[in-house]
């Protein structure tokens, strides 16, 4: 009887640590949980307070119908290139220049386009640099006094080297 009574003290006192062991795991975890909550939710709230929901700008665009170019060639043969813009710009004052100097943002197009070389303008490098040369035609004035045009970037629709 001496060995039950010795054997079952051992038992219980590892059955209360493993107990212990768990409650404190357990209320380690909940402190931690809270305390990461309060600062998520406390610095959410300050930060939304803060700052008013900001609306994305909507982009303005002008597009440029498709056309038709002969370009130089290395070799001397025919090239084509079949070409269609849209001009991002910042405001509707620009937007409203443009469409109203149409033809003449078409006719400075041509004469860019028709100067190029087909070779140039397959590589990626080449439609960089023909975007910053078409970039430039706009700081030219369409009319002598002529309002600010804000034109931001160039975005091809269309672009077929032949």
């Amino acid at each position: 009887m001496a060995k039950t009574q010795t054997d079952g003290k051992r038992r219980k006192p590892w059955w209360l640590l493993g107990l212990l062991i768990i409650l404190i795991s357990v209320a380690c975890s909940a402190g931690v949980y809270f305390l990461l909550e309060s600062r998520g939710s406390g610095a959410g709230a300050e930060s939304a307070q803060a700052a008013e929901p900001v609306e994305p700008e909507i982009p303005i665009f002008v597009t440029v119908k498709p056309f038709t170019v002969n370009i130089q060639s290395d070799d001397y043969s025919q090239r084509l290139l079949y070409i269609g813009l849209s001009i991002k710009v910042a405001d509707e004052a620009s937007k409203d220049l443009l469409e109203s100097h149409m033809p003449q943002v078409r006719s400075r197009l041509l004469m860019l386009l028709s100067s190029q070389n087909a070779d140039d303008l397959v590589t990626p490098e080449g439609k960089q640099r023909l975007t910053g040369e078409i970039l430039a035609l706009f700081d030219k004035p369409f009319s002598d006094p002529q309002p600010p045009l804000n034109v931001d970037d160039v975005l091809y629709t269309d672009f077929i080297v032949q």
